[in-house]
């Protein structure tokens, strides 16, 4: 247990990050309430900026407790400390004053600590770097009184707002090669994320699953970042990557989902089983994070505007798979209201198997409209009875 003095002492001298210049204002912020009973969780992958986020969210509310729970002085806290916690926090801030905890996932059983600041009165606010772990412990003591929001890397909006460039193709290649991960657009240096993949595999599925080596692990993320819109089925990365066991390697690309380096795509598929049963494809975190950690001997635009594209649709869709039937068709991209294509280039011969895949997507059960997205091509074209636009991927992504 850490001593009331000891804990007050770190408390005092908690300050929430300042905002780099130039300073982005998130997306994401405008869906997150100013006040609300319900606990708000801001989920991501370490160095997104959830931090900076929190710290615009404190200025937004005038005033406000902070508290890093992944500060080192803190190493220790259990929940026998919570109710020392909460006496501290009372006396350093007045009654019904936000409380900020980042990175809460540092501490066992914070959920607890959340709970009690909310039964108190206070709104409270909660960063963490591992899906299931935050929607289980959020799920099991806050249902009904917690709301998520996901933080990606910087937007290509953000990224224009942070580099200060101008919208338009140019801007857009630069964004494929760099990303949006805050500390590396502020250095350039390439180190900061190979070191930040080792850091995430180490910390938050190693240390945290009890993981005695984590070779496997390293060379399935590799292996998935170096070929992102793939289908790919557990059993055939299991014989690739020769992993022992069917079992381990589902295991393993939940926790890389869990990490938010990876994410999954499924099928589309009226019948359950179906969408179950068929290969995934997956998509990386961040685009730069993904040059750095698997160098191309190509420059694969095509790949990197798909990936880019399926970053944008993940923070906006609810429902969002691919579709393919027997290798005769297959749309990148299917929501609820559109099907999607993405192509660096429509040429005359890649035209056909474009156009074929985005409008036979439109024929599956629902109402959506075709879109193809190109680096700098814009057009309306009609195909088999289907209206297709055609539009500069930058373009779009800005009217989104």
């Amino acid at each position: 247990m850490l001593l009331r003095d000891t804990l007050l002492d770190v408390l005092k001298d908690q300050r929430p990050p300042a905002p780099p210049k130039p300073e982005v204002a998130r997306e994401v912020a405008a869906s997150i309430p100013n006040a609300s009973s319900q606990a708000i969780a801001l989920k991501g992958v370490r160095r997104c900026g959830k931090s900076i986020l929190q710290a615009q969210l404190i200025r937004r509310a005038g005033a406000a407790f902070y508290c890093n729970l992944e500060d080192t002085r803190l190493f220790g806290l259990s929940p026998e400390d919570f109710p020392t916690m909460l006496s501290a926090i009372d006396e350093l801030a007045p009654r019904g004053l936000p409380v900020f905890l980042d990175e809460v996932q540092e501490v066992a059983q914070w959920e607890r600590l959340v709970r009690s600041l909310l039964d108190h009165g206070r709104p409270v606010c909660v960063t963490g770097s591992n899906a299931s772990l935050l929607d289980r412990e959020l799920g099991a003591k806050l249902t009904g009184r917690h709301l998520s929001f996901e933080v990606f890397p910087f937007s290509y909006k953000e990224y224009l707002t942070y580099t200060g460039g101008n919208a338009g193709e140019a801007s857009l290649l630069s964004y494929l090669d760099e990303g949006g991960f805050p500390g590396f657009l502020r250095e350039r240096n390439p180190q900061i994320l190979q070191e930040l993949l080792r850091d995430i595999v180490q910390r938050d599925i190693a240390l945290r699953h009890g993981l005695r080596e984590t070779r496997h692990v390293m060379h399935l993320v590799l292996f998935l970042l170096a070929n992102t819109g793939q289908p790919f089925s557990i059993h055939s990365l299991t014989r690739s990557l020769a992993i022992p066991a069917v079992a381990q390697t589902a295991r393993y690309l939940e926790y890389l989902q869990d990490a938010y380096l990876l994410f999954a795509l499924p099928k589309f598929s009226s019948s359950f089983k179906q969408r179950v049963v068929a290969p995934n494809k997956y998509y990386a975190n961040d685009n730069g994070f993904r040059r750095v950690n698997s160098p191309q001997a190509a420059p694969d635009r095509g790949h990197r505007l798909e990936n880019l594209v399926f970053l944008a649709l993940r923070r906006r869709a609810a429902s969002l798979c691919y579709a393919a039937e027997n290798g005769l068709w297959e749309c990148d991209f299917v929501t609820d209201t559109m099907a999607i294509q993405v192509c660096a280039t429509l040429t005359p011969y890649n035209r056909r198997r474009e156009f074929e895949g985005v409008v036979r997507a439109c024929r599956l059960p629902g109402k959506r409209r075709a879109l193809i997205l190109t680096l700098n091509q814009r057009d309306r074209l009609k195909e088999q009875e289907t209206t297709v636009e055609v539009r500069p991927v930058w373009e779009w992504l800005l009217d989104e």
